[in-house]
């Protein structure tokens, strides 16, 4: 080859050799901006998909909020259904099923003996015998039997060795089972006896309460009102006074204060602060739903106490209800009464509960209800709950110095006078004494010098062991008009079971036995008490 055609051939191969070099540095190129691309392509697609998750993200999160602002509203419109409802719950329950709840029902278990203590099945002989090769042709054919006889008593012995074993481990089972079922006899007995025992003692108080003992008329009453169900929230406490003379139940009962009404009206979520924003309880709503609550609790009250009273032992019932709060002013204690009802049980057993407007049904039991309850704005008791106690418990240990207090039964008809008479003059009143009446009570005409609001008042006072009627208050009544009187009132040292209906809408008042102790103590400064003489 000449010289000339070994440099094209070199030069030749040299060229080519650049081009493969160049393809393959511009498929590599090609390869770098395409792994370029599909980097590209999967960062978008992770950021659409990271856009996407955000968007559901957020609009879980958005619904989240939209759910809690509801939760909340749901809760706000059962806890007022709830307090809504309160009268409406309450369930008439059979008469003696209080009773029936105390007394126990179980019967102790029979005794089951354990497995372990099972008779096992008894060794048999054969068992044994089984096993004890028999005589060949040759040992019967020659008579030899030592062989045979000698593994017979062998298997023979074996046998009266593990039966003895077995009666030994039987006697012992018998012998446990024996004393285990001596042992759960002792404690079924002891069991029953208990139970006897229990329910007799469940029968001695129905007993007592059918018959009206003061202190079983309580604790059935007290049993009625615990098993009644409330919210969480209520205090349920509540304390009960018997008069059996007049029948009257007094009820001194703690009512929820009005935090139980919720203060927050509605929840709304605002998208653009990300916040739930409470729309307040006007407080006129929180009032009135307050107000529903204590005309609910005292009503559904009375109507447990009424439905219970199997054995007529109510004529009278008083519900009397508190709460117990801070005085603002001077941030000590305080129990103000919200609302007093006082009414006879045939009166309220006439109600339809499921029908009417708590307000007006209390207005028309002539009940007094706080116009503020919300502001624990105070009213009087119809009936002071611890008078009731000092009057008719004789001998209990509220006061230590009660026998050294003059028993008003003690005095005469003319003392008697001149003690109303001396009451109402420390009260305010002009009082002059007339004579005395044929029943043994006194008139006393007294003036409230009050401009406008004063006038002539007629008092007649009863020194009564007995409750007094109707006709009573009709005489007083009768007394006014002919005398030209703005206000009558009776004073006695007993009770007016069934007077209140008849002073309804009359410028009447009555004040029983409790009122007159508590005017004395808290007007004359005199600590008295009011002591029955004994039936003859």
């Amino acid at each position: 080859m000449s010289r000339g055609s070994l440099v094209n051939t070199l030069i030749r191969v040299a060229r080519e050799s650049a081009r493969q070099q160049q393809r393959l540095e511009a498929a590599r190129q090609r390869q770098t901006r395409e792994q370029a691309r599909q980097q590209i392509r999967l960062q978008r697609e992770l950021l659409r998909q990271r856009a996407h998750l955000d968007r559901l993200n957020k609009q879980a999160y958005l619904d989240s909020r939209i759910l809690e602002a509801e939760d909340l509203n749901h809760e706000i419109t059962d806890t007022i259904a709830v307090l809504r409802g309160l009268l409406t719950a309450v369930a008439t329950s059979h008469p003696a099923a209080p009773f029936s709840a105390l007394r126990i029902t179980e019967k102790p278990a029979a005794f089951i003996p354990p497995p372990e203590l099972a008779p096992s099945p008894a060794p048999q002989i054969t068992t044994f015998t089984a096993n004890v090769r028999p005589m060949s042709f040759v040992e019967k054919t020659l008579g030899l039997r030592k062989r045979y006889q000698k593994d017979l008593r062998q298997a023979e012995d074996l046998f009266n060795q593990t039966h003895n074993q077995f009666l030994r481990i039987e006697k012992q089972k018998s012998d446990k089972l024996t004393e285990l079922r001596g042992a759960h006899e002792t404690v079924t007995q002891k069991r029953l006896s208990e139970i006897e025992k229990h329910n007799a003692g469940v029968d001695q108080f129905k007993a007592a309460y059918e018959s009206g003992e003061p202190s079983a008329v309580t604790a059935y009453y007290s049993m009625i009102l615990d098993s009644s169900h409330y919210p969480e929230e209520f205090p349920h406490r509540f304390r009960l006074a018997y008069v059996p003379d007049s029948k009257e139940l007094v009820v001194d009962y703690e009512l929820p204060n009005a935090k139980v009404v919720p203060p927050s009206a509605e929840f709304r979520y605002v998208k653009s602060k990300d916040l739930i924003e409470e729309k307040p309880r006007k407080p006129a709503e929180v009032k009135e739903v307050y107000q529903d609550v204590v005309a609910s609790v005292a009503l559904r009250t009375l109507k447990e106490l009424v439905d219970g009273d199997y054995c007529g032992l109510l004529s009278v019932l008083v519900f009397n209800g508190y709460v117990n709060t801070i005085d603002p002013s001077t941030g000590h204690d305080i129990r103000p009464y919200l609302i007093s009802v006082r009414t006879t049980k045939e009166r309220f057993a006439e109600l339809d509960l499921n029908r009417i407007e708590k307000k007006a049904c209390l207005r028309n039991l002539g009940a007094q209800v706080s116009p503020q309850p919300t502001e624990c704005q105070p009213v009087k008791p119809l009936v002071e709950f611890d008078m009731v106690d000092r009057r008719f418990v004789e001998g209990s240990d509220v006061l230590s110095d009660l026998e050294s207090r003059p028993n008003l039964m003690e005095l005469t008809p003319f003392e008697f006078e001149q003690l109303v008479g001396n009451l109402f003059s420390k009260m305010g009143l002009e009082s002059k004494q007339t004579r005395a009446s044929r029943d043994g009570g006194v008139d006393v005409v007294a003036f409230d010098v009050r401009p406008v609001i004063g006038g002539k008042v007629v008092i007649q006072a009863k020194r009564y062991r007995h409750t007094v009627g109707v006709s009573a208050v009709r005489d007083l009544f009768g007394t006014m008009n002919h005398e030209g009187a703005n206000k009558g009132i009776l004073v006695t040292t007993s009770s007016y079971p069934d007077a209140y209906e008849f002073i309804k809408n009359k410028p009447i008042e009555l004040i029983d036995g409790g009122g007159l102790l508590y005017y004395l103590e808290q007007h004359a400064g005199m600590k008295a008490r009011i002591v029955f003489p004994a039936e003859e």
